[in-house]
């Protein structure tokens, strides 16, 4: 695990992924230090962040980072720029699903059935949210002046096809009878909010994609998912790794298939 930056650093792409210490952004984290990257492993908790990071190795740095407290983004956004002065690639990938299925032990069935429009919490609805739309957009607006001092610059939202609107309105897609207020529809205001990243950014040089990792087996599901961590993190790391002419104001899963909006 690294602290600071070095003259090896300086040269290296500098990348941020949140939540990163742990499911598929532990993973994405660690492909793309195994690509040449120096990777800032966001982390709510530093200890957890300081475990990933030694985990992964030399040219992983544990940052403390909460997507929800606007001190911690602000310190962590004032430590990449005295540190390394700029940002390359910024991977928005924090996210909850829920705050009482596991609590009250239930399956994503079971939870779904809690989250209809005619029941949801909307407490419940806030939290995840707070996190999932909210954060992202919190982190944005603080990275963006770093991201705008590179010369190649690019923003991964993650994201979920169980947000999207074209997918969930037929009633054939599997998944719809599973979508509810909560962790879907903020993949939905998650989407929204990076469109409208897209279109500020679409006059310059900074990229703006959305990845859908697939149903990968993480605590975000309880570990019901049908992917492994690798699988669930390629799609990302290969958008993650595209040079300056790749796409921007795309909206894929792996490999480079498109999700409607």
């Amino acid at each position: 695990m690294e602290t600071t930056k070095s003259s090896a650093t300086q040269n290296k792409r500098i990348a941020l992924v949140t939540g990163a210490n742990q499911g598929v952004g532990f993973q994405v984290a660690k492909e793309l230090v195994a690509n040449g990257l120096t990777v800032l492993v966001g982390s709510r908790n530093l200890e957890r962040g300081v475990a990933a990071a030694e985990a992964i190795g030399t040219g992983a740095i544990a940052l403390q980072l909460d997507v929800t407290d606007r001190a911690s983004i602000a310190a962590a956004t004032e430590r990449i720029r005295a540190e390394f002065g700029r940002l390359d690639l910024l991977v928005n990938n924090a996210a909850i699903s829920n705050t009482r299925k596991q609590q009250l032990g239930l399956s994503l069935a079971e939870y779904a059935k809690l989250t209809l429009a005619s029941n949801v919490s909307p407490d419940e609805m806030r939290t995840v949210w707070e996190t999932n739309v909210f954060g992202v957009l919190a982190v944005y607006q603080a990275m963006l002046p770093l991201l705008r001092l590179s010369t190649d610059a690019r923003i991964i939202n993650v994201s979920s096809a169980v947000g999207s609107l074209g997918l969930n309105a037929d009633p054939a897609y599997h998944y719809h009878p599973f979508f509810g207020a909560v962790y879907p529809a903020s993949k939905t205001a998650l989407n929204a909010i990076t469109l409208a990243m897209m279109v500020e950014l679409e006059s310059t040089a900074i990229k703006v994609n959305l990845v859908s990792p697939g149903f990968t087996k993480t605590n975000l599901n309880g570990y019901e998912g049908t992917q492994s961590l690798e699988e669930g993190s390629r799609e990302v790391v290969r958008v993650a790794m595209l040079g300056p002419d790749g796409p921007t104001g795309t909206f894929t899963r792996w490999e480079n298939s498109i999700i409607p909006w």
